[in-house]
């Protein structure tokens, strides 16, 4: 059969139009960017910032924008401001800074300004105001061992000296000379408050027991109220008792409770937030967890709480009663209570455009784990072709939402 050249023309231009309609259901939308700390590897302790494209549909990542230097050597906690324009990150090693990014529309960054000079630091949390960078920092041994530290920030984000700092010891009442072990700090999402894990150095011990002859208890969450001028005052009986070891802290979007992970004794425990942000036992005990929970994060909308747990490589997934705050495992029908990760994972972050997936920082596997979160239940399921290859030993993980996309939240 033969064509004149006018249909063979609308035969070419149909069949274009159809492998262009199929394509373009194909494409990879991006709804974040997803931001890991690592090691440059080779032997090199040089810290890097990869960036990684999550797509809208399946919750897989693949690589966005090029990888930065991390501002210094081996990078341990990264966070973003409330605008997501600004992305800070703290470096030890023999840098002991603290390293801010600029953030363009497609997930670039850009070095800005470096603070050193307040010890090493170990976690930092920028307020929702954008007003203080908190960031807590070891100096040592004896008194006065650990620090917590308020900078000031710009407009821009552009970070004040260490000099503008508001900075408070953290010290275990009538044990001035202990060592003070800082793990985390969280500031709540109304920015009238500051909560800091950490544990007697003097005090733990692996096996959980107390020191013989020490009487103080080993682990504790400090906590201040912050006032006019980003002063910092201890809320009343600060410290709090916190299990043995607690590594990891999340303070909920409703500014109501906060949570610990007890690394030594595998469980999560849970205070209420009470006027003067005082804080309170829940009535229930610690609920178990996976074992060595080592990261805690709160899904956008509030409901649920994730927890990374080292020795299991998993994630505990946990349904939060909004009433009373106790929280109750979200079962995931394939897998029990457990959902399995690559190898040590040490962070993790929920996805803020949607809040429909969750990612961790494996440490030993140099990976990324992706779940898909399911909102009605908590529950989770792997993400497409996870886990995804990353740098050298990951160790911490956030992200921003991509364009004009909503983010879930809670309003406080």
């Amino acid at each position: 059969m033969k064509f004149s050249k006018l249909s063979q023309l609308f035969l070419v231009s149909s069949i274009g139009l159809v492998v262009a309609t199929l394509l373009n259901g194909c494409l990879l939308v991006s709804i974040d960017y997803v931001y890991l700390a690592c090691s440059a590897g080779s032997g090199s302790s040089t810290g890097q910032i990869q960036i990684f494209a999550a797509d809208a549909a399946s919750g897989a990542l693949r690589p966005g924008a090029s990888s930065i230097s991390s501002g210094g050597n081996s990078p341990v906690s990264l966070t973003v401001s409330g605008n997501f324009a600004n992305l800070y990150a703290a470096n030890q090693g023999t840098s002991n800074n603290v390293v801010h990014f600029a953030i363009d529309n497609n997930g670039n960054l850009t070095q800005k300004d470096v603070v050193t000079g307040l010890g090493t630091p170990v976690s930092i949390v920028v307020n929702q105001a954008g007003t203080y960078l908190y960031g807590v920092f070891s100096n040592g041994t004896g008194a006065n061992s650990a620090t917590l530290a308020a900078l000031p920030l710009a407009a821009d984000g552009t970070i004040g000296s260490a000099s503008a700092a508001v900075a408070v010891p953290l010290t275990v009442p009538g044990h001035p000379n202990d060592t003070v072990i800082p793990t985390q700090v969280v500031v709540l999402a109304n920015n009238n408050a500051v909560y800091i894990s950490a544990y007697d150095q003097s005090v733990y011990n692996p096996g959980g027991k107390i020191t013989s002859g020490d009487t103080a208890n080993p682990g504790w969450v400090f906590g201040f109220s912050v006032g006019t001028g980003g002063t910092l005052t201890p809320t009343a009986a600060s410290p709090y008792q916190a299990g043995v070891k607690p590594v990891a802290l999340a303070a909920d979007p409703t500014n109501r409770f906060v949570y610990v992970t007890d690394f030594a004794a595998s469980q999560l425990i849970g205070y209420s937030i009470q006027s003067g942000s005082n804080l309170n036992f829940f009535l229930a005990p610690p609920t178990a967890t996976g074992k060595q929970p080592s990261a805690i994060v709160f899904d956008p909308r509030g409901k649920f709480i994730y927890i990374t747990n080292e020795l299991d490589s998993s994630v505990s997934a946990f349904a939060i009663d909004l009433s009373t705050g106790a929280p109750t495992a979200a079962i995931n029908v394939s897998n029990g209570f457990t959902n399995p990760t690559d190898t040590d994972p040490v962070a993790i972050v929920v996805d803020p455009s949607l809040g429909r997936f969750v990612y961790t920082a494996n440490y030993l596997g140099n990976s990324i784990s992706g779940f898909r979160l399911d909102p009605t239940s908590g529950s989770l399921g792997q993400t497409q072709a996870t886990p995804y290859p990353s740098g050298a030993q990951p160790t911490a993980i956030t992200a921003i939402p991509h364009g004009n996309h909503n983010v879930q939240s809670v309003t406080p």
